[in-house]
């Protein structure tokens, strides 16, 4: 068994070992505000409850390893002292993971994963209305942990309203845990859907994801793709080319030869199959034939 000092381990291998032996961890997904009344929507795995009197929720925005800045949740909350943190259930999870993209400060993350804001009662800060629970927060107490890349900041907030959807509720009130279905956190690529086990999601890609925002209407209203296909549609750097799509559709009409007849409707089933396998590129083709 190794022995390991943790002063003589790169911080990114430390983290590798903590996030993947301390798991599954439960998401806090963080919905702040700025001062000039911009949304931002982050998730956040070192997250979990401390107390019930007073209710204390305790989530923390590491610094980034790679180059020692903050994340703009920690800026905002500094700003604002208040947050929404919101639970993630399993139909939200590809929603959530493209909203940890590192896009520029002051765009909506609401909009680039396609998630609903809603008012919430008490803080500013928006609400995630697909979330099956959602906590609005005053903020406590910021407490730094470091300086150094990796130092965590404990954001110690109060619960003043909590929301929870009637559909994960049992007759006597209480939580289903079933229908809450929730997802947990794990090493690298990997989460946990607490009534299933392990499933594997790919980290959104290095340069910024298109976002649902930037989908044609017929996509983004679709009445077939779930939000975790929009999700995971969202998660390309630009869309197929014209001439792709037509060459795609070209070989595929010898599998669907009423591909080019076919209604948006069968389109976005097909394209459903695709996603299935992981296959995005190819869904978006078909989507956009």
């Amino acid at each position: 068994m190794p022995s390991l000092d943790p002063k003589s381990l790169s911080t990114s291998k430390l983290q590798g070992y903590l996030l993947s032996t301390i798991a599954p961890r439960p998401i806090a997904f963080a919905s702040t505000i700025d001062v000039d009344g911009n949304p931002n929507l982050s998730p956040y795995s070192f997250f979990n409850v401390f107390s019930a009197n007073p209710p204390i929720l305790v989530f923390s925005p590491a610094r980034r390893v790679r180059d020692n800045t903050i994340k703009h949740t920690l800026e905002n909350v500094e700003a604002t002292k208040e947050v929404v943190i919101n639970m993630v259930s399993f139909d939200m999870v590809h929603q959530m993971s493209l909203s940890s993209t590192e896009y520029a400060k002051g765009v909506n993350e609401f909009d680039k994963s396609g998630l609903t804001m809603l008012k919430s009662d008490i803080v500013k800060p928006f609400r995630v209305a697909e979330a099956p629970v959602q906590f609005e927060c005053k903020v406590n107490d910021i407490i730094a942990l470091g300086t150094e890349g990796g130092a965590g900041n404990l954001i110690i907030c109060e619960v003043v309203k909590l929301h929870i959807d009637d559909d994960v509720l049992n007759e006597d009130g209480s939580i289903n845990q079933q229908k809450l279905d929730l997802v947990a956190r794990a090493g690298g690529s990997y989460y946990s859907r607490v009534k299933k086990g392990f499933f594997e999601i790919p980290k959104p890609i290095a340069s910024l994801g298109i976002g649902v925002d930037s989908f044609p209407d017929y996509v983004r209203n679709s009445m077939v793709l779930t939000g975790n296909d929009l999700g995971m549609l969202a998660n390309i750097e630009a869309l197929p080319t014209d001439e792709s799509v037509k060459n795609f559709v070209a070989d595929l009409g010898s599998r669907y030869p009423n591909i080019k007849t076919a209604t948006h409707r069968q389109k976005h089933k097909l394209a459903r199959n695709y996603l299935s396998f992981g296959d995005v590129e190819s869904a978006w083709k078909i989507l956009l034939s």
